[in-house]
């Protein structure tokens, strides 16, 4: 048997007033990387030129004009160009219309490309959502905008680091919305969507068993029989039983200041967080900047880093790049 060969990928360089230029061109020279795929920027070639220059000036940066026809490695960057914004003059730390445009043009290219066949997945750097805003665009965030580039309807947004995996039923809104939207239906949906992830990402860990699920409550100490809040009887505990009968290893709702202390130490493959703070802030506690976003429901292959463009730190040389390649370490895994 010959050694397999490694997927081809694609990293969308974000908003390039953040530290997503500065990443990737630490990146790229770490030899681990480019084991994994055959990476391909998809970004803005003269952005990717200047903070080569200034980050790591032993990485050259040359423009192709599809994904594979120049191989890169840890001294070249094949970067396709994505869009037609003028982002050379792009102020760092500064919300910008034209970075807002640009990092949705990425995607738009990378999908199209991946679509097209000529690229089996794509790795993101992070966007800013005021950027969005700023060109007109409707949308919070990647796993949205890939949604409807897509035409997915079930999705979800799950982290993913050293083995558990954590997806939310509700994101990126208000907390007083978050109420509102914890439907049967939503929880069913993220619960049935992270199960299919995590038999793809732990097939060899689980061999053969379902992974094992738990489910956050709402409420302190999952509402107390009712005493502080009905959520759990009314919309939790139905779910994870209707789960349980469609054969789903799921347990809950449990107390969310104890469910991750279970997880850490393996009782759980993957927990269903409620919003979005509810799972991230003990994923981050748990990863660091090393966890991995991967959306669920997309038919294509897309992770990504766990960071966003950290405008406090543009141009201090300080960014990890190490989130990076744990996210193209995950896609190279579900591309095999």
């Amino acid at each position: 048997m010959g050694a397999s060969v490694p997927p081809c990928l694609l990293v969308t360089l974000g908003d390039v007033a953040g530290i997503g230029p500065e990443v990737a061109v630490r990146a790229w020279s770490d030899p681990a990387l480019h084991e994994l795929a055959a990476l391909t920027m998809i970004g803005d070639v003269g952005v990717l030129q200047r903070e080569a220059q200034r980050w790591n000036p032993s990485v050259q940066v040359v423009e192709v004009n599809r994904p594979g026809h120049l191989a890169g490695g840890v001294r070249l960057m094949p970067v396709v160009q994505g869009t037609r914004e003028l982002l050379f003059d792009v102020k760092p730390s500064q919300v910008s219309r034209q970075a807002g445009k640009a990092s949705y043009d990425f995607l738009v290219r990378a999908v199209e490309c991946i679509r097209g066949g000529v690229a089996d997945g794509m790795v993101t750097l992070p966007l800013h959502k005021e950027g969005l805003k700023a060109a007109g665009l409707a949308f919070p965030g990647h796993t949205e905008i890939l949604a409807e580039l897509t035409g997915t309807n079930r999705f979800g947004m799950m982290l993913y680091h050293g083995g558990l995996g954590v997806t939310h039923v509700t994101l990126h809104m208000a907390l007083r919305e978050v109420f509102s939207h914890l439907k049967m239906e939503a929880i069913l949906e993220k619960i049935e969507l992270t199960a299919k992830m995590l038999a793809r990402l732990k097939k060899e860990v689980l061999e053969g068993r379902r992974p094992r699920l738990a489910l956050c409550a709402l409420n302190p100490h999952a509402g107390e029989g009712g005493l502080f809040g009905r959520e759990e009887i009314e919309i939790l505990e139905p779910a994870v039983r209707l789960a349980q009968e469609r054969g789903y290893d799921v347990s809950g709702p449990m107390p969310s200041d104890t469910v991750f202390l279970h997880a850490k130490v393996g009782r759980f493959d993957g927990v269903i967080a409620l919003y979005h703070d509810q799972g991230h802030i003990p994923m981050k506690l748990l990863a660091g900047y090393r966890a991995v976003n991967i959306t669920l429901g997309l038919p294509i292959v897309r992770t990504s880093v766990a960071h966003g463009t950290a405008y406090d730190i543009v141009g201090k040389g300080v960014a990890d790049p190490g989130g990076l390649i744990e996210a193209v370490r995950a896609a190279a895994r579900l591309c095999g």
